[in-house]
């Protein structure tokens, strides 16, 4: 097994791939290094979605039981330091992306109209990653080009200098001529790549998040009135593999069918987010169509539900879309089974993230990670909502026009006249877990407020030990909720509007400054 045979090998004798320099000089190569780079961004989108919905008002932690994920607990509840790995994989993520992308734009030759496509793909995946370390980090560095050694350790950089820098990358790829455009709304090949439309939403994205109403408001018009985008009709679908690449796509990161190659693409996104199956007992329609072996993190809150109710009230088309409570629950044939706890329950279930057995490439209910359906990263109501909340707030006339179209989707009244605080709303219960409300709240300054006492107390619903025993000597349960979990630290302050350099930057890179308060 240590012997091979030289002479039949059908390469070189002794020799070797090249360098990154002789790479990228096909078409072939080129779309090799692109593949690579949405894989990196696929990849990244674990840590992306846990990080940003964690630190949100939308859901609990949860999980098995308390401590079941401590990183996720730590962010959930407010008590994360400089320390936590999610963030600081998170925030390597993100600059693994913008690696892959600058493979891409400084190497291939564009000599051909797929490599100028390639290069300018790459400007809005490069743009949108900094767009991302820019709101959340706000000083971490930005990376323009292949490093050399002696670079490594870039000095912090500036919002106002990062946010310029993303609109440059997406201007240049907009204007470039190479992105490729969707021939019409039931276009669902031609989005799997980074489109001249995604291009645009994300720029209006940028300028949103600055205060560039006016800006938004028009890129964000032209994506609109291009007529390659529609809301999907069935909400309750929307968020499973039937509607991969739908009307509503703007940008989604791919998943294949393909029980071939199911172990190449598996990962523990879904089975993390499913309902904790093992402490429940499925019958029913449940039982039929649910994907079960799942693990119950990130349960939908009291809140979250409540607000729904306020907006739409307890029979909500777009509630029951998203949120289930209990006795709707055991309706469908699930209830926590006899003698379990569901830490981080409140008596509500997410209906959007489930999954179900045809979203699976292999249901395997003893490792439920081989699922197909597409990550989403931008869909078109969240441009509907971006451009409204653009039009209002510089004064443009199609605020109303735009907020009453996710509304009747969501078989909701229409509305007579749209505030700063229904867009708000809106936003909350249309994009609810989708990896918006944290920066959303930021960026409105409402998170001091609305998340002051995140993490003080955290609940448990089941079946609770009344100390008492029955004629066998066996002792008695009694089902209810409680509040058993606390901490002294705990909420929102300043120094959370900016997530914390990681440490292992700090540690390794002496021209790396702290953020404001994570010193302390």
């Amino acid at each position: 097994m240590t012997t091979s045979c030289e002479d039949r090998l059908n390469i070189p004798k002794h020799g070797n791939m090249g360098s990154m320099d002789d790479y990228y000089q096909t078409d072939s190569e080129v779309e090799s290094a692109l593949a690579s780079m949405y894989l990196s961004w696929r990849s990244a989108y674990y840590n992306w979605w846990f990080v940003k919905n964690a630190l949100s008002d939308d859901a609990w932690a949860a999980g098995g039981q308390r401590s079941d994920n401590v990183l996720l607990e730590q962010m959930n509840e407010y008590t994360y330091d400089t320390s936590n790995t999610m963030i600081s994989g998170l925030y390597s993520d993100l600059y693994t992306i913008i690696y892959k992308a600058n493979l891409i734009i400084d190497l291939v030759p564009g000599t051909t109209n797929y490599m100028k496509q390639a290069i300018a793909e790459a400007k809005v995946a490069r743009a949108w990653s900094h767009s991302e370390l820019v709101s959340l980090w706000g000083t971490a560095p930005i990376v323009d080009h292949l490093l050399t050694p002696n670079e490594y350790r870039q000095a912090n950089g500036t919002p106002e200098t990062t946010w310029a820098f993303v609109e440059q990358d997406l201007q240049d790829a907009i204007s470039s001529g190479a992105l490729v455009s969707k021939s019409g709304v039931n276009d669902q090949v031609t989005g799997m790549h980074l489109s001249l439309e995604a291009a645009k939403a994300f720029l209006g994205k940028a300028y949103l998040f600055q205060g560039k109403y006016k800006e938004a408001a028009a890129i964000l018009d032209e994506v609109i009135d291009s007529q390659k985008y529609d809301l999907y009709s069935d909400y309750d679908a929307l968020f499973h593999a039937k509607a991969n690449n739908c009307c509503e796509s703007i940008f989604e990161l791919q998943f294949r069918n393909d029980a071939e190659q199911a172990w190449n693409q598996w990962e523990m996104f879904y089975i993390m987010i499913g309902w904790r199956t093992d402490k429940l007992t499925l019958t029913g329609n449940a039982l039929s169509t649910i994907a079960s072996g799942t693990y119950g993190f990130m349960n939908p809150r009291k809140s979250l539900y409540d607000a729904f109710v306020a907006e739409e009230g307890t029979d909500g088309y777009r509630l029951n879309c998203s949120i289930r409570n209990y006795e709707q629950m055991q309706a469908e044939g699930v209830s926590v089974a006899p003698g379990s706890r569901l830490v981080g329950n409140e008596g509500y279930f997410s209906w959007k993230t489930r999954i179900l057995k045809e979203d699976c490439v292999i249901d395997q209910s003893y490792f439920q990670v081989l699922q197909y359906i597409n990550h989403r990263i931008m869909r078109y109501a969240e441009v509907l909502l971006m451009a409204a909340e653009a039009h209002l707030q510089s004064g443009g006339n199609r605020a109303l026009e735009y907020i009453n179209k996710v509304r009747t989707r969501a078989q909701v009244e229409p509305l007579s006249s749209v505030t700063l605080d229904d867009i708000k709303t809106e936003r909350r219960l249309e994009l609810c877990l989708e990896s918006c409300r944290f920066q959303d709240l930021i960026r409105w300054g409402d998170a001091e407020s609305v998340l002051a006492n995140q993490g003080k107390e955290v609940p448990e619903m089941g079946y609770f030990a009344t100390g008492q025993t029955d004629e066998q000597g066996n002792p008695v349960y009694e089902f209810g909720q409680k509040w058993p979990y606390t901490n002294t630290t705990y909420g929102f302050k300043a120094k959370h509007k900016l997530l914390p350099i990681p440490l292992t930057e700090i540690e390794v890179n002496p021209n790396m400054t702290q953020n404001v308060g994570w010193n302390e």
